[in-house]
């Protein structure tokens, strides 16, 4: 008897600590993937949103939540590999000490126009935004030496390090977040294609959480695994940190608090004239 050939599924991910610790099992064979073929491309947050959003061949894409709205139609929202932030989040920093009101009308660095970073802080103030891509991760801080922008908006490793540049914190996002709402703010997520069909999508959201699962289980010998890649952070208490924060039992299940989260987020955007109305958000399985 023939078995048929294993099922191609696409898939497009951050080069970030937490992206790679969740597809990690699936990158090195370490678990059964139940007759998919799972190809695994990176690109950077504001990329990986367009490729989306456009004519990218991918099956599954990691995203930023405030950019699901447009792609809703094509796409579902898969209820696990999310980076939620409670009650902390992508941060404002400056060369100087700052007020958060200091930075109304400001040039402030954003990783993206599509990011959930960009949604939250035009929700708190009015400013300037200026793209500057997350990679080369360095590019964000000679900005900010140069005097090109006034402040910046740092979304991943950039967050945990911009001390190490001789930089301020002005606002934590994710904290003025969960001050107003007491809910996580859901920031990064994944999607998968509706047009798979239900057993393809069904089949892809398990073997995508036995993925994160296995991180979770086997934490240390995945810490030791990103650090042999080299990247922003440099040793083994820096990658548990950011892990910590954006790599955990979240990412294997929104939740209930985490679901409400990404619907109020994508409420207010759509209230503000942000984000199109979508109304409630439908999970993949």
């Amino acid at each position: 008897m023939r078995t048929a050939p294993p099922r191609s599924v696409r898939c497009a991910i951050s080069p970030d600590a937490d992206d790679l610790f969740m597809f990690r099992a699936l990158l090195l064979d370490l678990i059964p993937t139940e007759g998919l073929d799972l190809q695994i491309v990176t690109a950077d947050t504001d990329a990986l949103n367009r490729m989306a959003g456009g004519t990218a061949d991918t099956d599954v894409n990691a995203i930023s939540i405030a950019w699901y709205p447009h792609l809703a139609e094509d796409w579902q929202l898969l209820p696990h590999g999310g980076s939620v932030g409670r009650g902390y989040g992508p941060i404002v920093v400056a060369p100087r000490a700052l007020a958060p009101g200091d930075l109304r009308g400001r040039r402030i660095a954003v990783p993206g126009l599509t990011t959930t970073a960009w949604l939250v802080l035009s929700l708190i103030i009015d400013f300037e935004p200026v793209v500057v891509p997350i990679v080369p991760p360095e590019r964000v801080f000679e900005a900010l030496a140069a005097g090109e922008v006034d402040a910046a908006l740092l979304i991943h490793e950039g967050r945990l390090t911009f001390r190490d540049h001789g930089l301020h914190p002005v606002l934590d996002i994710g904290q003025w977040w969960t001050d107003r709402t007491g809910l996580p703010l859901p920031l990064g997520g994944n999607v998968i294609r509706r047009s798979l069909g239900a057993d393809c999508i069904a089949t892809t959201s398990r073997v995508l959480r036995a993925s994160i699962r296995h991180g979770l289980e086997h934490r240390d010998e995945a810490i030791a695994w990103l650090l042999s890649r080299g990247g922003v952070l440099q040793d083994a208490a820096a990658v548990d940190r950011y892990l910590g924060m954006y790599a955990n039992h979240d990412t294997l299940d929104y939740g209930e608090d985490g679901r409400r989260a990404i619907n109020e987020l994508l409420r207010r955007g759509a209230a503000a004239g942000l984000v199109p109305e979508i109304g409630p958000v439908d999970f993949a399985p």
